[in-house]
């Protein structure tokens, strides 16, 4: 009877607990656990799974296919940790900062390092600010889409004020 006790508590106490799996993707593998700016360090964190990604040249259509699992994937994992953790939009969860950039990076397709400085500087002035609708899955949305969703238009602007910036500067 004993044993049997201990099992339920391990597992009353485990259902308490998020799965390492949803703590380490919505991390960033950790990333968000730096002591200061964690959103900075997601997105720096990102850059080297953006870059290599970057090199499989994919067509457009799959890479933002892919960005849509993940951006589904990030909802309903913060949803679900911060629900089991009682936390609202907890500063260690970056993977929106690296759907974030993820968009950015698929709108600018930046191919020098004054493009990739620009895309992350944008991104980071964007996700920061957080011009409407941002503000709105910011202060409005208090859920994991909410988590999520303020970074995915942050990437959005970043990645369209990149882009018609080089264009722009460009003709001269």
């Amino acid at each position: 009877m004993m044993g049997k006790t201990n099992l339920d508590d391990m597992k009353a106490q485990n259902n308490n607990r998020p799965h390492i799996a949803l703590v380490l993707y919505l991390s960033w593998f950790g990333a968000g656990r730096a002591p200061k700016a964690p959103g900075t360090f997601g997105t720096l964190a990102a850059l080297p799974f953006i870059y290599a990604w970057s090199l499989l040249e994919l067509p457009a259509w799959i890479n933002f296919s892919f960005i849509t699992l993940m951006t589904i994937a990030a909802c309903f994992a913060a949803d679900h940790v911060q629900k089991q953790l009682k936390l609202q939009d907890p500063q260690w969860i970056v993977i929106d900062e690296v759907i974030g950039m993820s968009l950015t990076w698929a709108i600018v397709k930046p191919t020098t390092l004054p493009l990739w400085m620009a895309s992350f500087v944008a991104f980071r002035f964007f996700d920061i600010v957080k011009i409407w609708p941002a503000s709105y899955f910011d202060k409005k949305v208090k859920n994991g889409a909410g988590t999520i969703l303020d970074d995915v238009v942050s990437g959005v602007f970043a990645g369209i004020f990149v882009y018609a910036l080089s264009n722009f500067l460009q003709r001269f």
